[in-house]
């Protein structure tokens, strides 16, 4: 039997703007334009990479939009009225994209006046027609409706069984069959164009029939089985809001369904045979990646590893030429180490203490070894552990299941037959001298989830590295290789080692037929967990040659190394909160809500979903006639915070109780419900994650749940503070640096002024207040303390005057006033700007460098916004750094004082929470403010003291 055909259709267009948006502005030696273009390379290139190792295609092409116009505009010409000019640095580069096309020796389609979606259909049509199978590569709605279509009629000449179509989200790695449709629109494909019809489309301005969404419309679909049949039942119904609706909008529905239909019956200017693919030819690839400077996908090219043309090896060019060079905002090209590829058919599955102990030997003699942790849950707070690998060398990797539960995958009734498999409690005891010995090193990409883990199973994993942490250091902020700027294994192992990784859903599935890590068949689960082992150790490699090559060792070693197992301690000891508490304050904003919104009604004269930007613009511009309500690119009136305010500051009342609303809901949703239901069973505590890559300045990030964002100045926020409480017979106790930003501007800036207020103890507000306005009142000390905090921030005139509600040109006065008073604040903000355009980053005073690769951007909104941000990045980076060394130093200084009971909490910006017996917060506050004061000594010595505030209580907001 022939081999079957399988024909891969690329949405070629719907690639060059997520490229687009997925990079920074990027230029090549001649200075075009080539962020789009170089991101539609790398996703080619990954594209074909994964493909290549699957069941690949036989056939592909890439379809194009070559024109705006097609037979729909005549149908209708507002079709895509609304869509905006794409933006002005990409026009030049579609040329570009479409001699990267051809370089990647890829057939491709573009028909005038023919949309890329109606070439794609009539493609597919077609190619089923001849028994091939069709897969689209996109995630586009419109195209789905040819999901799950398999041609059974019209066959051509000696087909016996027509292909079938599916589709493949390369974004989400994901494969979309006729099930997936079901699940996102609630019908099958062939139905999609009729729910389509009816929601309508604001993107393409197709006009549906208004006020019916997607779940509306599949439900008239369903209860109907036609548009047709829909529209006509709408006479009989019952009176309504969507009986009127459909009956006015009948026209528009019918007029829509013709819109969303594919057009099947296209001309086909490339023969489906003529896409046969025959391999990628290396020559005009690489031509087209040198001509724009691509050398870290050139590099890989002539390595022949995760490549189109992974057997390729061009002779004859000497791939010095594109390492060696010192890092560069572009990315890193310091050379890799000699490694070969990775074979995971080279991975060991240990099963028996023998081979355990000749691991563990190996791993001593080693002195280091990349491990990770297998496990029944992300959350490891509550996870079982299930394996361990190791590596000690590219390649030379293993796997140690230690509560599997079938040899052969399956499940885990009670015919499951459970794999040989060391006992895990012997396994365990084995590991626990190497894991914690102080000659080993132990290196994790993640090291804290494993620390975590390996804690609640009785190990205290030490000495550590973290590759994660380790890229961060590197590279935060700076997008490498087109693959984004993420510090997560897949992109790093992708931009460093030009490897794709087995991914979670590819050994345990996706959705209803995902299956525990445990019930994993042990030789797929060797290859994932093993080669996670190996790629660590092969970043490791990478990253540490680089540390001290760039600077980054520093920051590294005396800031966050340190931090790694105190953050984790941390996370495990977790905090009391009061559901009784939550309960209550759940059930108060409730009523509260339901409040608001009768109110808000009546302020509308009718009801609403006042959650919907849509129908909110609608009332307040429309129906309440209120000023200044400008349409985005939507076609929608904004209604953010802004726009509310400054409503609010009008007089307008229902903008008030919307934003009382809003808060009200956010608060509810966020922390009275979400916190109750992230209270631990085992623990009856909240376990926060802390992210030390999270925030591109170097502060840690909280999530599941957040603690970080909890309203502090508000009545309700510290309604929601009480309810975090201490265990019986305890306190809690908050220490908090006092305007620690400003003390940093005034020593970074050498403000004169400001360090003698500061040294005095001077409010610094009222200094300010007194130096721009000549004297101290309640509103010159506020204005004073909005400007010292915005001014950090890079602040506009404009942005300065909406905070003070004055007009621009006042605004802009203060800012000249405080410049005149403060001279060095103006010159730190220059002199920074300068540096950062030279250079490329910014530097805080510990090291810590953070990349702004957009500061030369021509967009003048990301330009100013990076420009913003780089003014204040070395002044928060550096108090971030401050608050992560005194967390370091406290447990240590706690113990010495004989106060090691003393428990560390939280870490919420610029203050600490700790747990104590009332007893001994006279002993232990002393201890605290000293540490936190002087945790920049003595890497740093600054001008101005540190201040710190310290309280306690039964809650934390009694602590403050």
């Amino acid at each position: 039997m022939a081999e079957k055909q399988h024909l891969y259709l690329v949405d070629g267009s719907a690639y060059i703007f997520r490229a687009y948006h997925r990079l920074p502005p990027l230029t090549n030696p001649e200075g075009t334009p080539v962020g789009a273009v170089y991101g539609y390379s790398t996703m080619l290139w990954k594209l074909a990479d994964d493909l290549d190792k699957a069941d690949g295609p036989t056939h592909l092409a890439v379809v194009l939009d070559k024109s705006s116009h097609s037979f729909r505009n005549d149908l209708y010409p507002d079709y895509k009225a609304h869509r905006p000019d794409p933006p002005e640095d990409l026009v030049p580069q579609f040329p570009l994209i479409r001699d990267a096309t051809r370089a990647f020796s890829l057939p491709m389609i573009e028909e005038p006046d023919v949309e890329a979606d109606d070439m794609i259909a009539s493609y597919a049509i077609a190619a089923t027609k001849k028994g091939w199978d069709v897969t689209i590569v996109s995630s586009d709605k419109d195209l789905m409706q040819l999901i799950g279509q398999c041609a059974d009629e019209d066959l051509e000449p000696g087909v016996e069984t027509g292909g079938c179509i599916d589709m493949l989200d390369t974004m989400k790695d994901a494969r979309i069959g006729r099930e997936e449709v079901e699940e996102k629109f609630g019908v099958p494909p062939e139905l999609l164009g009729d729910v389509l019809a009816l929601m309508g489309d604001s993107v393409d301005n197709i006009p549906g029939i208004y006020g019916v969404g997607p779940k509306t419309a599949s439900k008239l679909i369903n209860d109907n089985g036609s548009l047709a049949a829909a529209l006509d039942a709408a006479p009989d119904m019952k009176k309504s809001k969507l009986k009127e609706r459909l009956l006015e909008g009948r026209e528009s529905a019918e007029l829509s369904r013709v819109l969303v239909e594919l057009k099947k019956d296209c001309g086909l200017p490339i023969a489906l045979e003529d896409m046969k693919l025959d391999g990628i030819a290396p020559e005009p690839l690489a031509e087209f990646l040198e001509l724009h400077g691509f050398n870290s996908l050139l590099k890989r090219l002539e390595a022949g590893s995760g490549s189109p043309g992974r057997t390729t090896n061009l002779e004859g060019r000497n791939r010095a030429d594109t390492e060696g060079a010192a890092a560069s905002p572009g990315g890193n090209v310091q050379p890799l180490p000699d490694m070969p590829d990775v074979d995971r058919s080279a991975y060991e599955t240990v099963q028996t203490m023998e081979r355990l102990q000749e691991w563990i030997a190996r791993a001593q003699a080693a002195h280091r070894v990349a491990v990770d942790t297998e496990t029944s849950d992300l959350d490891c707070m509550v996870c079982d552990l299930v394996g361990i690998s190791l590596a000690l060398g590219p390649n030379d990797a293993c796997y140690i299941p230690l509560a599997h539960l079938n040899e052969d995958g399956g499940g885990s009734d009670m015919f499951a037959n459970p794999p040989q498999q060391v006992g895990k409690a012997q396994a365990l005891a084995a590991l626990k001298p190497l894991l914690e010995s102080d000659a080993v090193l132990k290196i994790g990409q993640n090291i804290k989830y494993d620390i975590n883990v390996l804690a609640r199973n009785g190990i205290d994993i030490a000495p550590i590295d973290d590759t994660m942490v380790m890229s961060f250091d590197l590279d935060a902020g700076r997008s490498l290789d087109g693959i984004g700027g993420g510090h997560g294994m897949d992109e790093l192992a992708e931009r460093h080692l030009g490897h794709t990784c087995l991914k979670y859903k590819d050994v345990c599935g996706t959705g209803k037929k995902a299956i525990p890590f445990g019930e994993v068949p042990l030789g797929k689960a060797t290859e994932y967990a093993a080669e996670d082992a190996d790629v660590t150790w092969r970043l490791h490699m990478h990253l540490a040659r680089r540390m001290p090559m760039e600077g980054a060792a520093r920051i590294y070693q005396r800031v966050d190394r340190p931090l790694i197992p105190v953050v984790a301690a941390m996370e495990r000891h977790g905090i009391k909160v009061d559901r009784a508490e939550l309960s209550r304050l759940s059930e108060t904003f409730a009523e509260e809500i339901g409040r608001l919104e009768k109110e808000i009604h009546a302020e509308a004269g009718q009801e609403f979903t006042i959650g919907s930007p849509k129908q909110l613009g609608e009332v307040l511009f429309d129906t309440l006639g209120y000023k200044g309500g400008k349409k985005g690119k939507s076609g929608q009136h904004s209604t953010d915070q802004s726009v509310l305010e400054r409503l609010d500051k009008e007089g307008a009342p229902i903008a008030t109780k919307v934003l009382e609303y809003r808060q009200l809901s956010k608060l509810k949703s966020t922390y009275t419900d979400a916190l109750q239901a992230a209270i631990n069973e085992n623990t009856g505590r909240v376990h926060t994650s802390y992210s030390l890559v999270g925030a591109q300045t170097g502060r840690l990030s909280s999530t599941d749940p957040n603690l970080q964002n909890i309203p502090i100045r508000t009545e309700i926020g510290r309604q929601i503070r009480k309810a975090f409480v201490p265990d019986e017979g305890n306190v809690l106790l908050a220490a908090d640096y006092s305007q620690i930003e400003l003390r940093l501007a005034a020593h970074m800036a050498d403000v004169e002024t400001l360090k003698e207020a500061f040294a005095s103890g001077e409010d610094i507000h009222s200094r300010t207040a007194k130096e721009m306005y000549g004297e101290v009142t309640r509103d010159s000390r506020a204005a004073a303390k909005t400007i010292n905090f915005a001014i950090l921030y890079g602040i506009s005139r404009w942005g300065l005057a909406g905070r003070l509600g004055v007009e621009a040109d006042e605004a802009q006065d203060m800012i000249d006033t405080y410049f005149q008073r403060f001279p060095g604040i103006q010159k730190y903000i220059v002199r920074t700007l300068e540096t950062v355009r030279e250079k490329g980053y910014s530097e805080t005073l510990f090291g810590r460098k953070t990349w702004f690769p957009r500061i030369s951007a021509k967009n003048p909104n990301e330009r100013a916004g990076s420009e913003r941000a780089a003014i204040n990045a070395p002044i928060q980076g550096t108090s971030a750094d401050i608050i992560k060394r005194a967390m370091a130093r406290m447990n240590p200084a706690l113990d010495d004082a004989g106060l090691g009971h003393v428990r560390m909490l939280l870490q919420v910006h610029d203050e600490l929470v700790f747990e104590l017996p009332k007893g001994d917060v006279e002993a232990a506050s002393p201890v605290i403010e000293r540490v936190m004061a002087e945790a920049a000594l003595p890497a740093v010595e600054l001008d101005v003291p540190l201040g710190i505030e310290i309280g306690h209580g039964p809650s934390w907001d009694d602590a403050h």
